[in-house]
């Protein structure tokens, strides 16, 4: 399909925070609409809003139901949709506001972690025909079975991506509190430096890494649908930012960067030859039957004829997991070790396991710092260091340093 100057803008949580931020997101809003763009919005919850909904929860249902949980968490983002529509109405714009499944959000029936199967856009282009910007609520759509869905952790990312691709949007703006994406966070490492272009690898790594200014499933969606995004800061929209897009016909840059993940849990399972992928199959099951995300995923010979495995789960990605904590403890007490005390930095860039030197080197900085590596896991543009949550910030300094001094 195709509409002349389609735009779609995505603005954060820490945009719509509070009543001074939506005023600079109104500005943006109406220079694109001035601009001649017929355009599509799309809103987080408003600042800690998801935080808060699911500590209230956790009152009453610590480890809710996911359905229930879905529920309860796509208010936030209807929230802001309204009060964004109301205020564009109320400086001249005709704007409505519309759910995910009002917006044709169709996606699996995996609560709390739904990915998107298909947009079905046509509610969207009828409203903008009629002239006016429509705010769809981010994080959420609708399964064929008609039960409410989220995305999971910066779905909202997800949800202005895939529109883009639906609506063939000329442009696709990502909004947040800082100007783009940096090396490293500013917010840990005030010397780091903001990055102009990254590719869809680069930046997949990043976000997979926990780089938090734009999600991994959005820069997945966006590789598949060739969509370039633009990273812009709302209190500086002026500004260049970082545009991700395919660079495949670029020479090969050696500039790296840092992102970590704090709080992920490893586990390793153990088990006997004999019994084959028995242990660590049975275990993915169960985290598959309890709705619980995991990723790095490993399994190989061990010592003396046993075998092991082993994968992470992210604490942030996941929600309840004191519950299952517990039962996987129950039922897998004799084959499974955990360690929940661990945290991941990880250096990215280009060709950076070309040549085991650079892994190398890292381990022999980390152990010169009395830094001591649980575990590591590389892909082709990364290396990850599972290192002690307590001396993380140590670790990502140093990483840093190191990127500054390789690149």
């Amino acid at each position: 399909m195709t509409n002349d100057k389609i735009i779609v803008l995505k603005f954060g949580g820490s945009s719509l925070k509070d009543s001074e931020c939506i005023k600079k997101v109104l500005d943006i809003i109406s220079s694109r609409i001035e601009s001649g763009y017929k355009t599509v919005v799309v809103v987080s919850a408003r600042g800690k809003t998801t935080e808060s909904l699911l500590k209230a929860a956790a009152e009453f249902a610590p480890n809710g139901n996911p359905r229930e949980v879905d529920m309860l968490l796509t208010t936030g983002e209807r929230a802001s949709a309204a009060i964004v529509a109301m205020a564009l109405e109320s400086k001249g714009f005709p704007a409505i506001s519309l759910t995910g499944s009002q917006a044709g959000i169709i996606t699996d029936d995996n609560h709390t972690n739904a990915r998107i199967i298909e947009i079905r856009p046509s509610r969207v282009l009828k409203t903008l025909s009629e002239g006016k910007t429509v705010i769809v609520c981010g994080f959420q759509g609708v399964s064929f079975n008609k039960e409410i869905t989220t995305l999971g952790r910066g779905g909202s990312d997800t949800t202005a991506v895939a529109l883009a691709a639906a609506l063939d949007a000329e442009k696709c703006e990502i909004f947040s509190d800082i100007d783009g994406v940096y090396d490293a966070d500013p917010a840990l490492i005030p010397y780091a430096e903001k990055l102009d272009t990254l590719s869809y690898p680069e930046m997949q790594e990043l976000s997979e890494a926990g780089a938090k200014v734009l999600h991994s499933r959005a820069v997945e969606f966006a590789k598949a649908h060739n969509i370039a995004i633009h990273c812009k800061s709302t209190f500086s929209p002026e500004n260049p930012g970082t545009v991700i897009q395919g660079f495949e016909n670029r020479s090969k840059i050696r500039k790296m960067a840092v992102a970590y993940e704090k709080n992920v849990i490893l586990f390793h399972t153990y088990e006997p030859e004999s019994e084959n992928l028995s242990t660590i199959a049975n275990v993915l099951s169960f985290c598959a039957e309890k709705n619980i995300s995991v990723k790095q995923i490993s399994f190989h010979c061990g010592y003396k004829n046993s075998m092991t495995g082993s994968f992470i789960i992210s604490k942030k990605e996941n929600y309840s997991l004191d519950a299952f904590m517990s039962e996987i403890k129950e039922k897998f007490s004799r084959a499974v070790e955990i360690f929940d005390d661990l945290s991941a930095v990880s250096l990215i860039g280009e060709g950076i396991t070309d040549t085991p030197e650079i892994l190398l080197k890292l381990t022999a900085l980390f152990r010169q710092n009395d830094i001591r590596i649980a575990g590591f896991h590389t892909s082709s543009f990364r290396i990850s260091l599972l290192i002690k949550t307590e001396i993380f910030e140590k670790a990502l300094n140093l990483l840093h340093e190191f990127s500054k001094e390789n690149s």
